[in-house]
């Protein structure tokens, strides 16, 4: 049985006893059903890992921490991902598969066609879930660093702030009208350090909206010949941007 990996949303200190949260408690005793003696990793998403041993499972969980591993785990290639947030289970979807893949973090993005209305409470509740989804999928994929999920903006005001930033990452929108390729890209920019990757919801963005984008220094990217869907798009992306410039 693989050792089940548990995130510790307290900073971790080796050689010491530490109490899990409800969460971690009730996934350890109810869904895997393990007790005292088994062997854990815990991490604290500052990158590395402790080795652990389950002291106490019930409603108090108590671990103690052994040796520690730097073991970090984190793609050479920053990537962020600003998407538009789609129906249904799709984001949930996405979020997880781009935490697999090893992105950095993740913008989501109301934009001209996103149908999904979020504010005050329910965005809160939303965003939480969402950032639940990327520690589970960090637990699962043996990430020490969890992507942060930040709060979504609308699609002007999040261009406005890539705007602004005066780092060297490379820009891209996925437009599968354009032609240029990955390949070409690097040819004309170089290899980049970082990326931004602008994705659309469903219908894909705007044809005004990435008008904008390019106007901002965002540079179009065409994924070949067919039409993906919202969900498929920045999987296939960041997947080839691991392998082009990561660490696949």
């Amino acid at each position: 049985m693989r050792i089940p990996r548990i995130f510790s949303a307290e900073p971790l200190a080796g050689k010491t006893e530490v109490q899990l949260d409800e969460a971690a408690s009730r996934h350890l005793v109810k869904v895997l059903r393990l007790g005292p003696g088994r062997p854990l990793v815990l991490f604290d998403g500052e990158g590395g890992e402790y080795s652990a041993e389950l002291l106490e499972a019930g409603k108090k969980t108590r671990v103690k921490l052994g040796d520690y591993s730097e073991e970090d785990r984190q793609s050479p290639l920053a990537i962020t991902l600003a998407i538009g947030i789609s129906r249904g289970d799709r984001f949930d979807w996405v979020i997880q598969k781009a935490t697999e893949l090893g992105v950095k973090d993740i913008q989501p993005l109301f934009t001209e066609r996103c149908e999904v209305k979020l504010s005050g409470d329910r965005l809160q509740k939303k965003l939480g879930q969402w950032q639940q989804i990327a520690i589970s999928a960090c637990e699962q994929s043996a990430r020490n660093r969890v992507p942060e999920i930040l709060s979504p903006m609308k699609l002007p005001q999040f261009l406005d702030s890539a705007d602004s930033d005066t780092g060297a990452a490379l820009k891209l929108v996925l437009h599968h009208r354009t032609e240029e390729t990955l390949a070409q890209l690097e040819q004309q920019l170089g290899r980049p350090r970082s990326t931004l990757l602008l994705v659309g919801p469903e219908g894909g963005l705007s044809a005004e909206e990435i008008e904008l984008a390019l106007e901002r220094g965002f540079h179009a990217l065409r994924l070949g010949p067919r039409v993906l869907r919202t969900e498929t798009a920045p999987v296939a992306a960041l997947s080839v941007l691991q392998f082009q410039w990561g660490d696949f």
